[in-house]
């Protein structure tokens, strides 16, 4: 098994263009959350189209919002608006390596276990349910 500290190389599976085009798209990200705020009337970022139609929160409501509030260091802010979306991060940031050919081996296995959809649907589905829930404490899963 490979030391944890061996430095990333490209896995020659994937198009070398990936992962730089991946890193440009969330820089990209990272700077429109940090100049424009969700939060503020007129925002040049939509309200969530389910929740405006429904009146129920999808689990991706106040997923901008908790996005915008990580770009400005805020924590809470960000577990306020969706904390599945928070939680789930560092899993997300492992699935983006994977894709871009840039895990290191020793993660390989445990990249491939959290790829497997059908519990990250009965997880999501699951917290689309409980947050909608108007008692505590799964009022605390609504955004805001």
């Amino acid at each position: 098994m490979p030391a944890a500290t061996e430095p990333l190389k490209h896995d020659g599976a994937t198009p070398r263009w990936r992962g730089p085009a991946m890193l440009a798209a969330g820089a990209a990200l990272v700077a429109v959350l940090w100049h424009a705020d969700p939060n503020a009337t007129g925002s040049v970022l939509p309200p969530c189209p389910f929740q405006a139609l429904t009146g129920i929160f999808c689990p991706g409501c106040g997923a901008t919002r908790a996005l915008h509030a990580l770009v400005h260091g805020d924590l809470a802010g960000a577990m306020a608006m969706n904390p599945l979306l928070v939680l789930s991060l560092p899993i997300i940031a492992l699935m983006l390596a994977r894709v871009a050919g840039w895990l290191p081996d020793g993660l390989h296995g445990l990249a491939q276990k959290l790829s497997d959809a059908r519990p990250w649907a009965v997880v999501v589905i699951s917290y689309a349910v409980a947050r909608n829930i108007p008692l505590e404490p799964f009022t605390w899963l609504a955004p805001g």
